[in-house]
């Protein structure tokens, strides 16, 4: 019964963010029901618009398991847009300038967008272990040096030579994730996405490693009695949530844009949170936030175009449904407490 309650929660969220919704469409003048309709199918209404839904969730995938993969450490990381871009500045660097076959071209490009992720959220594990920093507060500060470091990248050492934009050159064409839909965007990248779903679900149910990291997620205090090593399995956290981080924003580059841009990412790194809370943090609720979250961006720009409601609508919306799925995560722990 429990279970079920657990299960229907989320659905609760979205159920309750779309009737508010609807009453802030009909104070604007319009017809939630056409509206919807409307979002609906530019989210799922053709093969092109399912597959650039599907895009879009794959990239929120990366990062819903980037918060879930700390989170259920018990760290915060708000730091997940600044990890995306130092894995998209890491493997947009070696996509430009390395010239390699496809088959090893495209691992190393996705294994440096980790690494570059993973030493973003590894600097705030380390902060908290050594000198006991607030990870929320590091994760959000290191943020905006990945930004800016992105965009001096960009405007300079990295800029493309003949070029007026703030962008790197384009990728070299071994580098590209290939399409697995013609005259789509839709790559290989959602295969990788459900591999990480798939490792992510193994590593907390049935690894040693996941279970340790997650008695440290419990109780510090219980975890080093039990001879777990907190600060080693805290910082392991930090650097594999990061790597997660980096993935999203290197395949955001090797699928999607095929260059490095000033503004990489469209709020994905925040939208992660979201996703992962909604989902509770597990890889199928993960999943199927990420394809939500991913139909809410889709849809929204058909709703732009056809409608008279303005995309901040859809923003509204997705504020409601993570404000009532952190309102019930903050009762939860009220009635354990």
């Amino acid at each position: 019964m429990k279970k079920l309650e657990m299960q229907l929660k989320p659905m609760i969220s979205i159920i309750l963010a779309l009737v508010i919704g609807a009453g802030v469409i009909t104070m604007v003048g319009e017809d939630a029901l056409n509206v919807y309709s409307v979002m609906l199918q530019g989210a799922f209404g053709t093969t092109r618009a399912a597959a650039s839904t599907l895009v879009k969730a794959t990239t929120l995938i990366f990062v819903g398991l980037s918060y879930g993969f700390a989170y259920k450490c018990g760290l915060i990381n708000i730091g997940i847009e600044g990890q995306l871009y130092a894995g998209a500045l890491a493997g947009t660097i070696a996509a430009v300038y390395l010239k390699l076959p496809a088959v090893l071209h495209i691992p190393v490009c996705l294994f440096l967008g980790f690494v570059g992720g993973g030493l973003w959220g590894g600097l705030a594990g380390f902060l908290k272990n050594r000198f006991g920093a607030n990870e929320m507060i590091t994760t959000v500060m290191l943020n905006y040096i990945a930004v800016y470091l992105v965009g001096f990248m960009v405007n300079g050492p990295i800029k493309e030579a003949a070029g007026t934009y703030p962008q790197t050159e384009i990728i070299q064409p071994t580098a590209e994730l290939p399409v697995i839909l013609p005259k789509t965007q839709l790559s290989i990248g959602l295969f990788l996405a459900a591999a990480a779903l798939l490792l992510y679900f193994i590593f907390w149910h049935y690894t040693s490693e996941g279970y340790e990291m997650s008695m440290v997620g419990s109780s510090n205090e219980v975890a080093r009695y039990g001879g777990i090593p907190v600060r080693r399995t805290v910082f392991l956290s930090m650097v594999v949530a990061g790597g997660f981080g980096g993935l999203a924003g290197c395949m955001e580059v090797m699928g999607v844009q095929h260059k490095l841009l000033a503004g990489l990412s469209a709020g994905y790194g925040f939208d992660g949170i979201a996703v992962s809370l909604l989902g509770g943090n597990g890889a199928v609720g993960i999943f199927l936030s990420s394809i939500l979250f991913g139909a809410l961006r889709s849809g929204g720009n058909s709703v732009q175009m056809f409608t008279k409601v303005p995309m901040a609508v859809i923003y509204i919306l997705q504020g409601l449904v993570i404000l009532f799925a952190v309102l019930d995560l903050l009762k939860g722990k009220k009635e354990v407490r």
